[in-house]
C-alpha cells in the first residue's frame, strides 16, 4: 500500500525525532511492502523566521490532501516575545481546526521496564497503568471569544468557555468507542458543580452513554480527577473531557509514566484522517545535542499507522520494538536513574535501535 504522509519537524527537538520516526517507518515499509511518501513542510518558529508566519498555506494545503500528518513540536524560547496570535503554537491551535481534528488521544502507559522511573509508590502502580484521555480539541476556553476591556478593577482580559451540544456528544462518542476496544469504563471529568458549560456536558456525556449500555460511565470533577491520578490511576480506563482540562489532565498522566518522552497521542478527525505527535514539547535546551528521547514520536507513528492507516500489525510491531529496546536496557537521558545499570544512548541510536528490531537484515545491509 501507498500512503502519503506530511511531515513537520517543527522546531527544538522536533527534527531530530522526526528523523528517527521516518526512519522507523522505513524499516516498517520495507518489512510490510508499503511505500511511504513524505513531504517536509514548514510550522511553528521556523516557519515564522523563513515564511513570517506560523503556519503557511502551503503547509496547509500540503496537509489537507495527505493521508495523515507527522508532527514533530512547535515552539521555544527564540519567539518567547512574540505576541499572543504571531507565536509558534498558533500552527498547532490552525492546524487543529482547519483539519478539523476534533479528538484527541492520549495513552498513558506504564512500561514494566521502567517501573522504577515512575514518582508513585511502588504499591500503586504495581499491577502497571495503561489509561487513556480522550481531549476534545476544537472548542472551549481554547477557541472561544476573547479580548480585552476596561473593568472597575482597571485593565482586564477574558477567554469564553463555550460547548454546543454536538461538540460534546461527538467526542462522547468517541471516548466510547475507544473503551469499548479496552476495559469498558469511561470517566467523564468536568466542573459541573460551578460552570454552566459543564452542566451541559455532563448531560449531553450521560444521555450518550445510553447508546452503550455495556459500558460503566462515571462523573468526576476536574480538582478530584487530578487528585485521583496520583492517588490511584488504576482505576481509570477512558477519561474523558474539555479541551483545557484534558490538557491539564493528560500532561499529569504523563509524568506517571515516568518520562514524558514517552507518550504519543493522536488528533483525530471524523473518518481516518488524524495528526499524529509526541506529547512532549521543543525541549530547545536539547536540540541538537543528541539526547532526546524519539520514542514517543516513533509511537505516535505506531499510532498512526493503527488509526489512520489500519495497519494494526505493523503499528503492533513498532511497539513491539520499543519494548525489546528498553527491556535490552537501552535508556536515552531522560529515562536514565542514578543507580541504574542501563546502557544510556542518544537520539540517533536509540532510532537505530528499535529499526534494527524491526528489520536487522535491512538495517545491517547498509540501507540504514
Amino acid at each position: 500500500m501507498n500512503y502519503n504522509i506530511a511531515v513537520i519537524p517543527g522546531d527544538g527537538i522536533g527534527p531530530e525525532v522526526i528523523r528517527e520516526t521516518v526512519k522507523v517507518l522505513d524499516r516498517i515499509a520495507d518489512k510490510f511492502g508499503h511505500k511511504f511518501s513524505y513531504q517536509q513542510l514548514l510550522a511553528g518558529g521556523v516557519a515564522i523566521d523563513q515564511t513570517g508566519k506560523a503556519l503557511p498555506e502551503d503547509t496547509l494545503s500540503a496537509c489537507k490532501s495527505s493521508d495523515s500528518v507527522l508532527l514533530g513540536a512547535v515552539g521555544g524560547w527564540k519567539w518567547d516575545d512574540l505576541a499572543g496570535d504571531k507565536r509558534p503554537e498558533t500552527a498547532l491551535l490552525s492546524l487543529r481546526k482547519a483539519l478539523k481534528l476534533y479528538a484527541n488521544i492520549r495513552p498513558a502507559l506504564l512500561f514494566e521496564e521502567l517501573a522504577s522511573a515512575c514518582p508513585l509508590k511502588p504499591e500503586i502502580i504495581k499491577d502497571g497503568l495503561d489509561l487513556v484521555v480522550v481531549r476534545e480539541l476544537t472548542g472551549g476556553i481554547y477557541f472561544g471569544e476573547k479580548g480585552t476591556k476596561e473593568t472597575d478593577m482597571g485593565p482586564a482580559a477574558y477567554d469564553v468557555e463555550l460547548y454546543s451540544e454536538k461538540e460534546v456528544r461527538r467526542i462522547a462518542h468517541t471516548a466510547f468507542d475507544v473503551a469499548s476496544k479496552r476495559n469498558k469504563k469511561v470517566t467523564s471529568v468536568d466542573k459541573a458543580n460551578v460552570l454552566e458549560s459543564s452542566r451541559l456536558w455532563r448531560r449531553v456525556v450521560s444521555e450518550t452513554a445510553k447508546e452503550y449500555p455495556h459500558i460503566e460511565l462515571n462523573n468526576m470533577y476536574v480538582d478530584n480527577a487530578a487528585m485521583q491520578l496520583v492517588r490511584d490511576p488504576k482505576q481509570f480506563d477512558v477519561i474523558v473531557t474539555s479541551n483545557i482540562f484534558g490538557d491539564i489532565l493528560s500532561d499529569e498522566a504523563s509524568q506517571i509514566t515516568g518520562s514524558i518522552g514517552l507518550l504519543p497521542s493522536a488528533s483525530l478527525a471524523s473518518g481516518n484522517f488524524g495528526m499524529y505527535e509526541p506529547v512532549h514539547g521543543s525541549a530547545p535546551d536539547l536540540a541538537g545535542r543528541d539526547k532526546a528521547n524519539p520514542m514517543a514520536a516513533i509511537l505516535s507513528a505506531a499510532m498512526m499507522l493503527r488509526y489512520s492507516f489500519g495497519l494494526l500489525e505493523e503499528s503492533d510491531e513498532i511497539g513491539s520494538a520499543v519494548r525489546k529496546v528498553l527491556k535490552k536496557g537501552y535508556r536515552t537521558p531522560d529515562l536514565m536513574e542514578p543507580s541504574s545499570a542501563g546502557k544510556e544512548v542518544g537520539t540517533k541510536e536509540a532510532g537505530d535501535l528499535i529499526a534494527e528490531e524491526i528489520c536487522p537484515f535491512i538495517l545491517s545491509a547498509g540501507k540504514a
